[in-house]
């Protein structure tokens, strides 16, 4: 069902009236449909009545941060409330020959935004579980306390981790500095999964259901290769722009074991074995 709200703003704004309207699969949090109108235009709604009040303006801020020039393309937020947000419709086609290429220069183009601070200027989702974001000075405080010990938390509340594989990511936490490198806190797109990048209607690059902030770069990157690597070629033609400590692969299931444990307090149990198996790895 299309949002009153919606539909009195598309007459108020030129698009005229919702002839068509299909959904689009692939969200495991939101329902995605593709509006057409009879002024010929075509957006994109996303709605969910069991949204988090202030989700889709989250998602809105993050969508904002990452309208960098030079970046992968980001679609351009129109209206949003608590149950919807509506957004332009890239109308992704075949991706481009170059794409990868494109796509690896222009991921390394957004991390060199950086800043003093990791966090962000609110807190926001991932997902649809709260992804706290307070300005923190030091990038293994904010990852450990932030991203690791905040899931693992819930995963206990909820009775998915047992008192040992808690206490070992506990342990964990505490060996950040002698596992991670020291790196500057860079804007990311913070969900990057294979089903996030996207591309426009002239195959370009394009990101979208972002969980933004500024955090470490490899953990965005570590991302990429968890649901379904990117290419080789998108790798090199990022470290064309952005070279990458020794060793940055190794690193990646540190990184990973946080959205691991958010899957987990997401969709349930079938997560549980490669939490444990990244938390073996590092006793």
């Amino acid at each position: 069902m299309i949002p009153e709200e919606v539909t009195s703003w598309l007459s108020e704004n030129g698009f005229g009236e919702v002839v068509a309207h299909h959904f689009t699969g692939g969200g495991c949090i939101n329902h995605g449909a593709r509006l057409k109108t009879s002024r010929g235009k075509s957006l994109f709604l996303k709605t969910n009545s069991r949204a988090p009040k202030d989700m889709f303006i989250r998602e809105v801020e993050g969508l904002e941060a990452l309208q960098v020039q030079g970046a992968p393309r980001i679609p351009r937020p129109y209206l949003w409330g608590a149950d919807f947000l509506l957004l332009e419709d890239l109308a992704p086609t075949e991706r481009k020959t170059d794409y990868w290429v494109d796509f690896g220069r222009q991921l390394a183009h957004l991390h060199n935004q950086t800043s003093s601070l990791f966090g962000f200027a609110h807190d926001n989702y991932i997902g649809s579980t709260p992804q706290p974001n307070p300005w923190t000075t030091d990038g293994y405080e904010f990852f450990a306390e932030q991203r690791l010990l905040f899931q693992v938390r819930i995963a206990q509340s909820r009775g998915l981790l047992g008192s040992s594989e808690v206490h070992q990511v506990e342990k964990l936490a505490t060996k950040l500095k002698s596992l991670l490198p020291i790196q500057p806190a860079c804007l990311i797109h913070g969900d990057l999964w294979s089903g996030n990048a996207i591309t426009d209607s002239d195959g370009n690059p394009a990101i979208i259901d972002p969980a933004a902030h500024y955090g470490w770069a490899e953990a965005e990157l570590g991302m990429t290769t968890l649901f379904g690597a990117f290419p080789a070629k998108f790798y090199q033609a990022y470290q064309e722009v952005r070279p990458l400590e020794v060793g940055f692969r190794e690193r990646y299931p540190i990184y990973n074991l946080y959205h691991l444990l958010n899957h987990l307090n997401l969709f349930g149990g079938g997560y549980r074995g490669q939490v444990s198996s990244i938390l073996r790895r590092y006793q």
